[in-house]
This record gives structure tokens, C-alpha cells and sequence, in this order.
């Protein structure tokens, strides 16, 4: 298969790009390393560095790709909230022009959408018909997207998929900017630092393993269209987190706390069953076993 992996110099792409140079397929990147590195870009892969809000039409004219992984996002919260025009031109506009793309070449989009930050509070798992509360522009935009995708299936017979992570942890993970939390702690660990934890840590995400990320995401690929969220289902709390890293690492150290930030989720928790009928997807790896090959790598480097 011919695949484009927008993103595919960052975190969770580079990780798709992995797995399908691994099954033998024709792997195209397009990013600008503005946060992905080209070290995250494995031997096998072609790199296109570019944006895609301008240059989406032209790699794909030369890969003409039968699918499209889009992972290429401004993924950063305080960003969005600091720039949202920036955001929605990436995340709404960037999206576009790879909609527009993939209809010339008649691509199948698999896109990263966002379960949390779409759906705001949840008072349990939240299925893909949770109310959407949005609390940030972030969520505003991949949401947004997502009605495009939905509306760009409807309108010319596509199969787009958008895909909702949860809290998505590993390897790659970069602890700045718009890292998750798993990476902060690790990376602070590591450096003989303190960990930071914003308010009184009871707060909780459902924290699911890239690799398992990834293997919905290919699977995604043969799927006929809609949303689907990827997530385990299960609520952890930053301070049983934040335990469970110290375990993994082999470190014990008393965190430091500080002020909850304004606009934080206090619960969020994905229903991942719609997955598990139609793509035939689970997680694999607990959240033990994934911190443990996190860490792995991050004491490694």
C-alpha cells in the first residue's frame, strides 16, 4: 500500500511510519519539523518536509497515496488558547487542504481527533455520542475537522475515519510543549529533578500505549467511515499515575504541588467498545507494562 503519514517526523506518527514500513508498504512523510525531528524518520520512509497548508496538493501528486495517516496537528492546548487563529489554520485549514488532496487521488483520510478535549467533562467512559463540550479552541478545531472529514464522506462517497485518542503515552514522546504528562514526569525523574502536579492530583485520564494507538490506527484503514474512539476505558488518577512512574522508574521522590490550572478536565475516560465491534481492536499493554517500556527508553537515551 501507498501511504502518506502527515506528522510522521513526530510522536505517534513516526510510530505508524514504523509499523508500516514493517508490513512492507510505500511510506511517504509530510512535516515540517516544526515539533517531529528527522531522526524520528526510520531508513525505508521518504520525507517531504513541508506544511500542510500549502504543500499537501504537491506530495501527494507525487506519492498518490491510497490512504493518508493525518497526524500533522497544532496539538499544544495553552497554544490554542494563547493563538487560536494559528490553531484553527492548522488543524481546520491544514485539514482541509489534505481533504482536497485526497479527493483528487481518491485517498482514504485516517485521522487523529481527540476524545478529552472534545468532549469536556465526562461522568464515566464517554461513547461517540457524548455530549461535546469543548473547553479550549483546541478541541473547537479537530472537532471542527472532524465535521469536514464527515461532510467530505458524505458529499463524494469517501470512507474518512476520524480516530479520538485518549491520553496517548511512549516512547518518542517529547516532555515539552504540548507532552503528556507521562513524558514530564519520566523526563524529570530522569534528570534528578521534581515532578510537578497541578492541584490536588485527583484528577483523571485514560492513559492508552502508542503502540496500541497505532495498531488501531492501521486497522482504522479498512474500516467504512465515522468516528471511533481509542482509549481503555479505564480512569487513573495523576497522583496513581505519578506512583506508577515512580515504580517503573526505580525512584522514589515527593512530587511538589501547585495551583490547578484554569480550564482543566476533571474527569476524562473514553468508551472504547464501537472499536472493539467494528475494527476488532483492544489494548494490549497495561498501563504498567507501557510505563515500564517508556521508561525503558527514556533511561536509555
Amino acid at each position: 500500500m501507498r501511504a502518506v503519514v502527515t506528522g510522521g517526523a513526530g510522536f505517534i506518527g513516526s510510530h505508524v511510519v514504523d509499523a508500516l514500513l514493517a508490513r512492507g508498504d510505500e511510506v511517504h512523510v509530510l512535516d515540517d519539523l516544526s515539533k517531529g525531528t528527522r531522526a524520528n524518520v526510520p531508513e525505508g520512509a521518504q520525507l517531504h518536509e513541508a506544511d500542510i497548508r500549502g504543500d499537501a496538493g504537491g506530495v501527494f501528486d507525487t506519492a498518490r497515496p491510497e490512504v493518508c495517516f493525518h497526524l500533522a496537528a497544532q496539538a499544544d492546548v495553552r497554544v490554542s488558547v494563547e493563538r487560536p487563529d494559528f490553531d484553527a489554520e492548522v488543524n481546520v485549514l491544514g485539514t482541509l487542504q489534505v481533504l482536497e488532496a485526497a479527493q483528487r487521488h481518491g485517498t482514504k483520510v485516517v485521522f487523529s481527533s481527540t476524545g478529552g478535549a472534545i468532549y469536556g467533562e465526562c461522568d464515566g467512559p464517554a461513547d461517540e455520542d457524548h455530549p461535546r463540550n469543548p473547553l479550549a479552541p483546541y478541541g473547537v478545531s479537530k472537532l471542527a475537522a472532524e465535521e469536514y472529514i464527515s461532510a467530505y464522506s458524505r458529499l463524494h462517497g469517501s470512507e474518512h475515519v476520524s480516530l479520538r485518542y485518549g491520553n496517548v503515552f511512549g516512547p518518542r514522546q517529547d516532555p515539552h510543549g504540548e507532552a503528556g504528562v507521562v513524558a514530564i514526569f519520566m523526563k524529570r525523574l530522569h534528570e534528578g529533578g521534581t515532578p510537578r502536579i497541578f492541584g490536588d492530583g485527583t484528577q483523571t485520564r485514560d492513559y492508552v500505549y502508542v503502540g496500541d494507538v497505532v495498531a488501531a490506527t492501521l486497522a482504522a484503514a479498512g474500516h467504512q467511515g465515522g468516528v471511533l474512539n481509542v482509549g481503555t476505558g479505564v480512569e487513573t488518577s495523576v497522583l496513581d499515575l505519578y506512583a506508577r512512574v515512580q515504580r517503573a522508574a526505580g525512584l522514589e521522590r515527593e512530587p511538589q504541588f501547585a495551583d490547578a490550572r484554569a480550564g482543566e478536565l476533571q474527569r476524562s475516560v473514553l468508551d472504547a467498545s464501537r472499536a472493539l465491534r467494528e475494527l476488532g481492536w483492544a489494548p494490549q499493554r497495561s498501563l504498567d507494562e507501557g510505563l515500564a517500556a517508556t521508561w525503558a527508553w527514556i533511561s536509555s537515551r
